[in-house]
């Protein structure tokens, strides 16, 4: 049953790319009325290149040879990793925040809790995107043996 499912992933995966990469083709048309528009521009690119990764690793899925648990746990990183990676530059975009981002910031700062909010998920995005990259790595290499 589980192995079945594990063929959908591929299609969510092309499914969220879509969505996310429209996601910042609208965040783009906002850039102008944020609090930080240059962070805005970053929230819009890495919506759209975060949407175009997991469009690809969607078409390449099949491909990427893991164990059942860990292709769901590959699954779980992508979304979480691209996601609270548009969150996170969006929030910043629009509290003038992102003290852990200075070029984009530009030395802006929020609030102690805006800021805690934005390092959290930076970190646990970085975190996850590493993960996913290097699993998908072991994964193709495996396949190809």
């Amino acid at each position: 049953m589980l192995h079945q499912n594990l063929d959908e992933y591929g299609q969510r995966l092309i499914e969220a790319g879509i969505l996310l990469f429209l996601i910042g083709l609208l965040i783009g048309l906002a850039v102008p009325v944020f609090e930080n528009p240059r962070m805005g521009l970053s929230s819009h690119l890495e919506s759209l290149f975060n949407g175009l990764f997991l469009m690809v690793v969607g078409l390449i899925w099949g491909r990427i040879a893991l164990a059942e648990k860990a292709m769901l746990a590959l699954f779980a990183l992508l979304i979480y990793g691209t996601f609270a990676n548009m969150t996170a530059t969006l929030l910043a975009a629009i509290w003038g925040a992102g003290e852990m981002m200075p070029i984009a910031g530009k030395g802006m700062s929020g609030s102690t809790a805006q800021e805690l909010i934005i390092a959290f998920l930076l970190v646990t995005l970085a975190l996850a995107m590493i993960a996913s990259t290097i699993m998908i790595l072991v994964g193709l290499r495996r396949g190809r043996a």
